[in-house]
């Protein structure tokens, strides 16, 4: 039985429904361009603009003189409210379309901004990022600033960074030299100069990846480079057209009475340089709206700040201020959920957080499951996943979020093995990283070789193998400090030593030719082509986007807050970073975590403290006994399914099996096979034929494994077909028929009877 995860209070209808308004995500009121191919009419007049705003969304739409400051939490319809409000004042003969600038911080935001202001009727407003707004504005006042052409602009400054670190002797292998890339970039939107990087760096409590005083020489040599060659990078085009600005009050009242109204979206995230040159851009003006909200203030690390935010009624003391909190997005579970979280949080940014209230009907609880280990917290993940597909749930309306790439494979895995397609977002498919390609290469040769490598010579048990192997990739036995990609590589490397930890565990006798082979075949398996369906994503890469049914996982403490997070700042970043997870959920939630990383290993681990007083059983902080409506037993799915199944024996020769291709198999992998192998054959060309029907990888029909299991049974009836551990109930249904069919010889019976 499930147990509800953070269960409110029960709640009338007329708590969380206020007055039966236009939802504000997925509104039919202004249908997409592209429906059904037909030109969208926009609204007949101003009034028409504001039809379905509810009574904040209309506030905002209508304030139109003075500093505005919406504060919106998330699903509440933000973007909706400021594009309506920017629609109303160029309907309403209040705003020049050419003289308002909306910015935000994607292109894909400011695509969509666009789109929404041509179906108003706003098509001349701009809509664009800093950065593109900046260089448009450069390209322009170069030549009249400085003269001659605009220096050409660096494609990947990294190139560059690498030069400067040889001309200073110090080497930088592959993920040190993105690192300080992004050390560079952080000193540039922070307005730091190389002189002043290590200060910086210590006054902010920031973990370099390496010697601060390296990097800060690195910088300035960087620095040196561009000038001599007459280039210039991304942090530039905002740097130099701040420095324009201040330096040509011509030019600057030029851009001033060209734009004359400002927007600016996700101001949560605005840089102390991006803040200079908004300041330049207004002058001594107050027309300016932002929205924002500081509780999903997650990129500190690339040198965002709420602060700005949260400064604006001190830096304008007239400002309007609305606060929307009505929220369309998820059902009123999942807001009592994230209410929860940020009712415990602590901090400046936690003062001004918003109490959202759901405009939805009530949904299904959000669910907590533990789970013995992180297997089994992944096989129960993709089996609930799949039961929701078998409900109707589309898979591309469903995600698996994490705190870091580095957690994919498993479920990567155990999603393939489930038979349910995926797409990972923000991050390249576990096999197919750059790291772990490289490891791979040197285990390969290390197993075909390792009788001549003295790596090995006195190192006998499999994981030390691996270890030894990877410690030349960068694998160590303490993971480096801070985040970046040194650690995102360490992370995977550690990875694959877990992997061979519990190969050798399910399989005492493996070598590492053996550890190999099932790389290869794990890699095989999840090299299938992109399809749409289940999205794996980091936390971080989840931010702006939502889906009918989101699964939290992984949710421990180490991991969720991560273990570099040491400050009480980055721990309550870490708790933002999981509201915003939470906030991703329309409908179904479901949070998760693992006690012991292994199968048979130690429970040691434990929930997230985050989820203090808010799943089932737990304490909230502070508090004598269990919280209210956090009563009962969290389901612990992956231990009473390992108990209630029992062993499994080998057919051929009655050991028991741990293996999961092995269970499948019901045999060793060393024990004869009695497989029909012109029957085996027969199903991967039926397996073919039916993914390329279906648009899906073949492994989504059946796994390899499955097919041999069938090829050694050749079952004779739905039943003994049932019995087939990879037959599951929707795959009987579904393919049943024609693989009782291909055993018993009649595969191509139908086939010759349409022809």
């Amino acid at each position: 039985m499930r147990h509800p995860c953070g269960q409110p209070p029960h709640l009338s209808r007329e708590t969380w429904q206020h007055g039966g308004v236009t939802a504000a995500t997925h509104s039919s009121l202004f249908p997409r361009e592209s429906d059904g191919g037909q030109i969208v009419t926009p609204p007949r007049d101003a009034d028409a603009v504001l039809d379905g705003l509810d009574p904040e969304q209309r506030e905002v739409a209508t304030a139109l003189h003075g500093p505005v400051c919406v504060l919106a939490g998330a699903g509440t319809g933000k973007t909706r409210a400021i594009t309506h409000r920017i629609a109303y004042g160029v309907r309403a003969g209040i705003l020049q379309p050419a003289s308002v600038l909306a910015v935000t911080f994607t292109n894909r935001a400011a695509g969509e901004m666009r789109g929404r202001l041509r179906q108003l009727g706003a098509g001349g407003v701009q809509a664009r990022t800093f950065h593109s707004a900046a260089l448009r504005q450069l390209q322009f006042f170069w030549p009249k600033a400085v003269g001659g052409e605009l220096p050409r602009l660096l494609d990947r400054k990294v190139q560059l960074v690498a030069e400067s670190a040889a001309r200073c002797r110090i080497r930088l292998d592959r993920n040190e030299l993105r690192d300080v890339t992004g050390e560079i970039e952080w000193a540039k939107v922070t307005q730091t100069v190389p002189a002043d990087y290590p200060a910086a760096v210590a006054k902010s409590s920031r973990e370099a990846p390496r010697d601060a005083a390296e990097i800060g020489q690195i910088y300035g040599m960087y620095e040196q480079l561009k000038r001599e060659r007459s280039v210039i990078d991304f942090e530039d085009v905002l740097l130099l057209t701040v420095g324009i600005l201040q330096d040509r009050h011509d030019i600057a009242d030029q851009i001033r009475r060209q734009y004359q109204h400002f927007v600016v979206d996700e101001y949560q995230d605005v840089s102390p340089l991006q803040q200079r040159l908004l300041d330049l851009w207004l002058g001594d003006r107050e027309s300016l709206c932002v929205v924002g909200d500081a509780s999903q203030t997650i990129y500190s690390f690339t040198g965002a700040t709420p602060d700005h935010l949260l400064n604006f009624r001190t830096r304008h003391p007239s400002a309007t201020v609305v606060k929307l909190v009505r929220d369309y997005r998820s059902t009123p579970q999942v807001v009592h959920l994230a209410n929860g979280l940020l009712n415990q949080a602590r901090g400046r940014a936690a003062e001004h957080r918003l109490e959202l209230i759901s405009q939805r009907e009530p949904g299904p609880e959000p669910v907590c499951a533990e789970y013995a280990d992180e297997p089994a917290e992944a096989e129960g993940t993709a089996r609930r996943i799949r039961d929701l597909i078998a409900a109707g749930v589309p898979a591309g309306e469903i995600a698996v979020l994490y705190r870091i790439n580095a957690q994919s494979e498993v479920y990567e895995q155990a999603l393939a093995d489930a038979g349910v397609p995926y797409q990972l977002r923000g991050a390249e498919r576990f096999f197919e990283r750059q790291e772990v390609r490289e490891a791979g290469a040197a285990l390969r040769g290390a197993a075909r070789f390792g009788g001549n490598d003295s790596l090995l010579d006195d190192v006998v048990e499999l994981p030390s193998q691996v270890r030894a192997v990877l410690s030349t990739k960068g694998w160590t036995t303490e993971p480096p400090a801070g985040s970046g990609a040194v650690r995102d590589r360490w992370e995977s490397l550690a990875a694959l030593v877990r992997l061979a930890e519990d190969f050798v565990r399910a399989k005492p006798s493996a070598t590492l030719a053996d550890l190999v082979a099932e790389l290869d075949e794990r890699a095989a398996a999840q090299h299938a082509p992109t399809v749409q369906g289940v999205t794996l994503a980091s936390l971080h890469a989840a931010k702006g986007l939502e889906w009918d049914a989101v699964f939290l996982v992984g949710l421990t403490e180490g991991m969720m807050p991560i273990t570099y997070a040491k400050t009480d700042e980055q721990i309550e970043e870490e708790r933002r970073l999981l509201y915003v997870g939470v906030t991703r959920a329309r409908l179904h939630l479901s949070l998760s975590w693992a006690l012991s990383r292994s199968p048979g290993g130690r429970a040691s681990r434990r929930a997230t403290r985050f989820l203090n007083g808010l799943r089932p059983g737990s304490v909230a902080p502070g508090a004598r006994g269990a919280a209210p409506g956090a009563g009962g037993s969290v389901e612990r799915a992956g231990a009473v399914r390992r108990k209630r199944r029992g062993p499994v024996l080998c057919r051929v020769c009655g050991k028991t099996l741990t293996d999961a291709g092995e269970m499948k198999l019901m045999r060793c992998e060393d024990c004869p096979s009695d497989m029909d192998e012109a029957l085996y054959e027969r199903l991967r060309d039926w397996r073919a034929d039916q993914a390329e029907q279906l648009s899906q990888p073949a492994y989504c029909v059946f796994t390899d494994k499955t097919l041999m299991a069938i090829a050694e049974a050749v079952p004779g009836s739905a039943g003994e077909l049932a019995g087939i551990a990879g037959v599951g109930s929707r795959k009987l249904d579904r393919f049943g028929a024609d693989v009782l069919a291909i055993c018993a010889g009649e595969e191509r019976a139908e086939a010759d009877r349409d022809s």
